[in-house]
C-alpha cells in the first residue's frame, strides 16, 4: 500500500465471513491489518475480525442512517492518501447491505476501488441449493406488506432463471407461502438458513412442502436464510398467464372456496394452490 503522498488512498471492499470465522481469507486479513481506515456496518462486529496491529485503525460506522455524511467524510479520507477498508456485518459488502453510495464517489473522484472477494451468503446457498446456476436473478429483500410482496412475486412468475431473496427466517413461513401461491405450490425451491454457523439448514423441497416444514419447526424460523426458487419452465409459462387472470377475475366475482374449485378444475391446478392463489388477489 505504499504510494507517493500526492496519491489517493484505495477503496478496498472487503468480504467477510457469514458466521464462521475460519472463511476470512489471509488476503482480507492483510487488508485488515494495514488500512488505514475501516468502514463497517457496526464497528462492534466487525472488531472481532481485526488482527493484532501496531497501530489501531480509525474506525468509521457506514449504515442506512448515516451514509450520506460516512461517504463524504471517507472520500477526504482518501483523497488525502488514506486507504479505506468497506467491510459490512457479514458475507460481500453492498449485496443488500450499505455501500453503493460510498463506491459510486469513489469512482467519481478518481479513486482505486478494488475489491477483496470472499463469502456472500447468495452464492453461497445457490451453490449447494441443487437448482440451476447458469442463469440466476438476485431480489434482494422481498417487500414486508404481504400485498406488495405478493404483487412482487407474481411479477416473477415467468421469470426462467433461477431466483434469490434475502428472508429474515421469522418471516419465512409468509414468504414460502406467498410464493406458492404466485410461483405454484409445486415449483422447487431451497432454503439456506444459518449458513456457516453451527445451526446451518439446507434443504430442498417443492414451495409448499418447504412452507409446512418450517411451520412445523420453530427452530428454522430463527436467523437468516437465502430462498432460492427454479425458474418457471415452459409448461408453468404455458399456463401461468391464462390461470392468473382466472384466478383474479375469479376472486372479484365469487367466494373463495366456489372461485378455487373453478380454477382448480379448469386450470389443471390442486385445490389448495388453487385456493390460495385466488386469496392472493382478494387479500391484495
Amino acid at each position: 500500500m505504499t504510494r507517493t503522498s500526492a496519491e489517493p488512498g484505495t477503496l478496498w471492499i472487503v468480504a467477510t465471513p457469514l458466521g464462521n470465522l475460519d472463511d476470512l481469507s489471509p488476503r482480507a486479513r492483510d487488508v485488515l491489518a494495514e488500512a488505514d481506515v475501516i468502514a463497517a456496518e457496526d464497528t462492534r462486529v466487525s472488531r472481532k475480525l481485526l488482527p493484532p496491529r501496531e497501530k489501531p485503525p480509525r474506525w468509521v460506522a457506514l449504515h442506512d442512517h448515516n451514509e450520506s455524511r460516512a461517504v463524504e467524510e471517507l472520500i477526504e479520507l482518501m483523497i488525502g492518501g488514506r486507504d479505506v477498508a468497506l467491510v459490512s456485518d457479514a458475507g460481500t459488502p453492498l449485496i443488500s447491505d450499505p455501500g453503493y453510495r460510498l463506491v459510486d464517489r469513489a469512482h467519481a473522484a478518481g479513486i482505486r476501488v478494488s475489491p477483496v472477494p470472499g463469502p456472500c451468503a447468495a452464492i453461497a446457498a445457490l451453490s449447494a441449493a441443487g437448482l440451476a446456476c447458469d442463469r440466476f436473478c438476485f431480489e434482494g429483500f422481498l417487500p414486508a406488506k404481504a400485498g406488495q410482496r405478493r404483487k412482487r412475486l407474481e411479477s416473477l412468475s415467468r421469470e426462467r432463471a433461477t431466483l434469490m431473496f434475502y428472508v429474515p427466517a421469522r418471516d419465512l413461513v409468509p414468504v414460502l407461502t406467498d410464493a406458492a401461491a404466485a410461483l405454484g405450490a409445486n415449483r422447487l425451491a431451497a432454503v439456506g438458513r444459518e449458513l456457516t454457523k453451527r445451526f446451518e439448514t439446507i434443504r430442498r423441497d417443492r414451495l409448499e412442502a418447504l412452507a409446512a416444514w418450517v411451520q412445523g419447526d420453530p427452530d428454522q424460523q430463527r436467523g437468516e436464510a437465502v430462498l432460492l426458487i427454479e425458474g418457471a419452465t415452459d409448461e408453468a409459462l404455458a399456463r401461468s398467464l391464462d390461470t392468473t387472470l382466472l384466478a383474479r377475475e375469479l376472486a372479484a366475482e365469487l367466494p373463495p372456496a366456489r372461485a378455487a374449485r373453478i380454477l382448480a378444475r379448469v386450470g389443471g391446478m390442486d385445490r389448495r394452490e388453487a385456493f390460495a392463489l385466488v386469496e392472493s388477489f382478494r387479500d391484495a
